[in-house]
């Protein structure tokens, strides 16, 4: 994270003071995490299977443990990690391995099956690197998956958070460079059926793209949730790589590019609306894209590659969101869109509507609000 001086730090915030958007203390943060995730965790003391949506959870678990050093919360994803048996899909049957959508055992090569292996790669990485059965399996897919001349492997937008991670976490595992040189060919794939250049933002598939598909008012239908997972999957992808990777500007350029698209269409409220550039198709907040987009800013803004002059008022207007209207009295996290691939018009998204994914997805922007360097107990 770059550091600034106090005095250039004072008069960035002055103005948004003046604005009435608050910078949280870093204490204020870790309570509400503790509040969110203490609710979860109570909620579901059953571990689920190793699928995307409890995966994306304790991907932001995993961030919640570090900010907080809760080893309670890396015990329940250790649990959750052995329950599964640190694998995602189990079949060993590799003539059998599929990669299209499906959720049962033989779907090994599909991404919702791998995000899992993020999760292994931070609990083998935090507890020591002692036990490399804990990546035995990761390892096994990925290496297997790379050996293939197939590279249409990631064809949704939530793909790219499920498995960019996974490329550039085992390439510094492994130091076996075939994972970033795969992580560039299999995102340039993603880029050629999913990216719309004029918009700088993704759709959520082929299925969705303009004119084929357009929003009620005729518009670009680009779903929040679906672009949330590919700016936090850059992010993701861009602090772990290699600082003299022959592809990294083209990971920066488009993380760039996407946070323009994105700042311009955020609601005055703080929120973003699920179809992103129709806010009347599906009207009202949505938590799961706006956390991925709040994570983004911060996380950008912490780490030199956005101007925090021009962003940070968007993040801290998309915090206030999250903490002042998302997350509920019980800690219960509301306005999450259910499971889905678009955004639907008369779908009720409400202060009740909560998911795991969603709570994973603002662990992580509650992380990046704390590091940032206003954010802290003066």
């Amino acid at each position: 994270m770059k550091k600034k001086l106090l005095p250039i730090l004072f008069l960035l915030l002055s103005p948004l003071f003046a604005m009435g958007q608050t910078v949280p203390t870093r204490t204020e943060v870790i309570d509400l995490v503790k509040k969110v995730n203490g609710y979860w965790q109570e909620k579901n003391p059953k571990h689920g299977r190793a699928f995307w949506d409890n995966a994306a959870y304790h991907v932001g678990n995993i961030y919640a443990y570090r900010l907080t050093g809760d080893k309670a919360y890396l015990d329940y994803s250790r649990a959750w990690a052995e329950h599964n048996q640190w694998k995602g899909a189990k079949s060993d049957n590799k003539s059998n391995w599929k990669y299209s959508y499906g959720e049962s055992d033989d779907f090994v090569l599909f991404g919702d099956w791998q995000i899992c292996f993020q999760v292994y790669a931070d609990l083998y990485t935090l507890e020591g690197k002692k036990d490399e059965g804990r990546i035995r399996r990761a390892r096994e897919v990925m290496e297997y998956e790379m050996s293939t001349p197939q590279n249409d492997y990631w064809w949704w937008a939530d793909g790219l958070f499920m498995v960019m991670p996974v490329m550039t976490k085992y390439y510094n595992l492994t130091g076996n460079k075939l994972y970033l040189d795969k992580l560039y060919e299999y995102f340039s794939y993603s880029n050629t059926i999913m990216y719309d250049p004029q918009a700088g933002l993704y759709y959520r598939d082929n299925k969705y793209i303009y004119p084929k598909h357009k929003s009620a008012n005729g518009k670009k239908d680009f779903w929040a949730r679906g672009d949330g997972w590919v700016f936090a999957a850059l992010a993701r992808v861009i602090e772990e790589l290699p600082a003299d990777n022959e592809y990294r500007m083209v990971y920066e350029d488009r993380f760039r590019t996407m946070a323009k698209a994105i700042a311009a269409c955020q609601q005055p409220e703080g929120y973003w609306t699920r179809s992103m550039l129709d806010p009347q198709h599906a009207p009202g907040p949505e938590t799961s894209g706006t956390a991925f987009f709040t994570f983004g800013f911060l996380w950008g803004i912490n780490h030199g590659y956005l101007d925090a002059e021009t962003y940070l008022p968007v993040a801290l207007k998309g915090w206030n969101y999250l903490a002042n209207t998302a997350v509920q009295p019980d800690g219960r996290l509301g306005y999450v869109q259910p499971i889905g691939e678009r955004a639907i018009p008369g779908q009720t998204v409400d202060a009740n509507s909560t998911a795991n994914f969603g709570v994973g997805a603002f662990l992580m922007a509650a992380y990046e609000m704390a590091q940032f360097e206003g954010c802290a107990d003066l």
